[in-house]
């Protein structure tokens, strides 16, 4: 049975409205590819970026840099390697440095040795040397004495790290306080002719950490000096 008319005007105009709509949508693409082909082509990357696409481009991201427009990260890295710099020499320094030494410079040289004298023990070394000539430690230490002693004159006392302690008398004065904290080789006096003294010269000697006298001369051989 033919279908009723109102039932056929409902089919045409579905169909209608399913072909206008095809129609729109072929315009649509057919005007974006003419406006495609007349426009300037977009840089590599752009098209996509302006359609909401995300994509690599051809070069790399280059992040921006602190600000240091007055060189001051540049400075505190450089303070910061002159430090480590200095410590690290400080060290080598260190390691480097003699230990022991002899006890005057070279203007010194041994006029009495350690030994029984006609006055009693004579318990340490003399070197004769010229008035001023620099008296230095023997070895790193404490200050123990500094000032005026009867016989010495005057005389710095310096206790070790072992318990060792050396003496150096005949001096007229002292570099050092009791208490300072030396070096070895580093100038604790100058050469005098204080005290009992027939001449400019240092008397050195060496007590053990139990307070018993040694040969100042075999002491500083032990230790690598020759007299």
């Amino acid at each position: 049975m033919p279908a009723p008319p109102s039932v056929l005007r409902g089919r045409i105009v579905v169909a209608a409205v399913a072909v206008g709509a095809f129609a729109a949508a072929q315009q649509t693409l057919t005007s974006n590819y003419a406006l495609a082909s007349d426009s300037t082509p977009l840089a590599q990357g752009e098209g996509a970026a302006a359609f909401g696409v995300q994509g690599k481009t051809s070069s790399q991201e280059v992040l921006p840099l602190a600000d240091d427009a007055d060189g001051s990260l540049d400075m505190e890295a450089l303070n910061r390697a002159a430090a480590a710099n200095a410590r690290r020499d400080a060290r080598e320094a260190e390691r480097l440095r003699p230990k022991f030494v002899r006890p005057i410079g070279p203007g010194g040289q041994v006029s009495s040795g350690w030994g029984l004298r006609l006055d009693g023990m004579h318990w340490g070394i003399d070197f004769a040397a010229p008035l001023g000539e620099p008296i230095l430690a023997a070895a790193d230490g404490v200050v123990l004495n500094s000032g005026p002693a009867d016989g010495y004159g005057y005389w710095v006392r310096i206790k070790h790290a072992d318990g060792t302690i050396t003496t150096y008398g005949h001096m007229y004065s002292a570099l050092v306080r009791v208490g300072q904290p030396v070096k070895a080789g580093q100038q604790i006096a100058a050469v005098g002719n204080n005290g009992a003294s027939s001449g400019s010269h240092l008397h050195f000697q060496v007590e053990s950490a139990s307070g018993g006298h040694l040969n100042p001369r075999a002491w500083l051989q032990d230790h690598g000096i020759q007299p």
